[in-house]
Parts: C-alpha cells; structure tokens; sequence
C-alpha cells in the first residue's frame, strides 16, 4: 500500500496546499499560516495534526533563518524565549490526553481572543505596550502554549511584533529565529512523549517539501513587492482571515 492510499484526491490537494502555506507564512506572509492549522486540522485532527505540521515548521524556519538571519532583533528573542518555554511544557501535560472536541473549543477561544487583541492595539493608538513586560510575558507564555497544542503562535506573536511596531525584515527575522529555536525544543515532547511524530508521518513530510519550498519561494516574491508601510495591514488582514477560518471549523 502506497504512503499516500489512505487519503482522498481532495485530501491530497489540501495537504499539499497546506505544505505551501507553510512556505508562503515562514518566508513572511504572517497570518496565513492560521489556514495550514484548519487545512491540517481537517485531514489529520487536531492534536495528530502537530505531528504532521510540525517537522514540516523546522524545515521552513531553517530557510526562513538562512534567508532573514542578519535582520533578526536579539533582544525580543531573549525577552520572549523563557515565557515560550514555560508556555510549552505546561501545552505538553495539558495537552497530552485532551479531548479532540475540547482541544478544538481551546484553539477556537483562542482565536478569538487574538481577534480582539489585535483589534485593541491596532484602533487604540496611544495603547503603550513596547515597555510593558506583563504583556510580553503573557505573549510569550500564550504563543508556548498555543504552539504546542496546534502551532497557533504564529498568531500571538504577530501580536507582539506589531504591538513593538517593528520594520518588516525585522519583523520576519525575529520570528523566524524565535520559531526555529521553539519547534526544535517541541520536537523531542511530541516524538517521546505525544508520540505523534512517527516513521509515516515523516515520510508524509518528507513527500511534502517540495511543496513547502515552492511556497517559500513565491513568499520571498511576494513579501518583497510589499513596502514597510503596508506590511503591518497586510499581517492583520491575513491573520483576521485565519482566525475566522478557524473559528468556523468544526
């Protein structure tokens, strides 16, 4: 039996448009990678999804590293990297026997809660954030936790970077060294522990590569038609759009 004869035609496409989407996200369309989890989350399930998403994150980071590596701003990876930590092992023992409907109620809650986040800071413009260290302590603390339970961080820490108002290659770069950093420690939690990271699932990434590595492409082309100016309105729209994807997922 073929690695792929369990799955349909359509299921085929998705996942392959999935792979894309990764590319496109991790080489600086922030926000659409919200549609990867629903993709994924349609084919595999939830928590078995991250199995699946989250070797194919490790390999786009490694070209998102490659690629955006001088423009990343240390001390935002320094703030946010013990909060993430703490976020992830507590994602590790909450998340390890959830249930698929209430795993799916979290991630929902979630969602909108990043919604109406990003619509405070974006309509409240004498908001003061960039110096409050209980904000980037609860970011950081949510996006761990939300990374492990369905790679939703993407969305918390578009948050933070527009709340810090940073220049788009400052932007990608941070983000993209915080996330390889991040699913490299997830790695061992899901293989030994979660088990959800087997020989299949990494032949199934491995047959998806390409796809993720055309996205990628066309996302360095994208991204660098885009002026600084416009970049930020184009991460909230992308991520509204994810969210409202995944809101309506059941």
């Amino acid at each position: 039996m073929g690695l792929f004869d369990a799955y349909s035609f359509t299921s085929l496409i998705l996942i392959a448009l999935s792979a894309f989407i990764i590319g496109l996200s991790k080489a600086g369309l922030k926000g659409i990678d919200m549609l990867n989890v629903t993709i994924m989350t349609i084919v595999f399930g939830g928590k078995a999804s991250t199995g699946i998403v989250l070797p194919l994150l490790c390999v786009a980071d490694i070209l998102a590293v490659k690629y955006y590596h001088r423009h990343a701003q240390w001390p935002h990876v320094i703030k946010l990297m013990p909060w993430m930590v703490i976020g992830i092992l507590v994602g590790v023992f909450v998340g390890k026997d959830l249930n698929e409907a209430i795993f799916r109620k979290v991630m929902a809650t979630i969602i909108v809660l990043t919604v109406v986040i990003i619509l405070i800071i974006e309509f409240r413009k004498t908001m003061v954030v960039p110096g409050n260290k209980l904000f980037t302590a609860g970011m950081g603390l949510v996006s761990g936790f939300t990374t492990m339970l369905g790679n939703l961080a993407g969305a918390f820490s578009n948050i933070y970077f527009l709340a810090m108002r940073l220049p788009k290659n400052d932007f990608i770069g941070t983000g993209a060294w915080i996330f390889l950093i991040i699913n490299l420690f997830k790695l061992p939690f899901q293989v030994f522990y979660w088990k959800n990271i087997t020989t299949s699932s990494l032949l199934t990434d491995l047959a998806l590569v390409p796809f993720l590595v055309l996205g990628f492409w066309c996302g360095i082309k994208l991204v660098a038609r885009i002026k600084d100016d416009l970049y930020r309105q184009v991460v909230i729209v992308l991520t509204l759009i994810g969210a409202i994807f995944i809101f309506l997922k059941r």
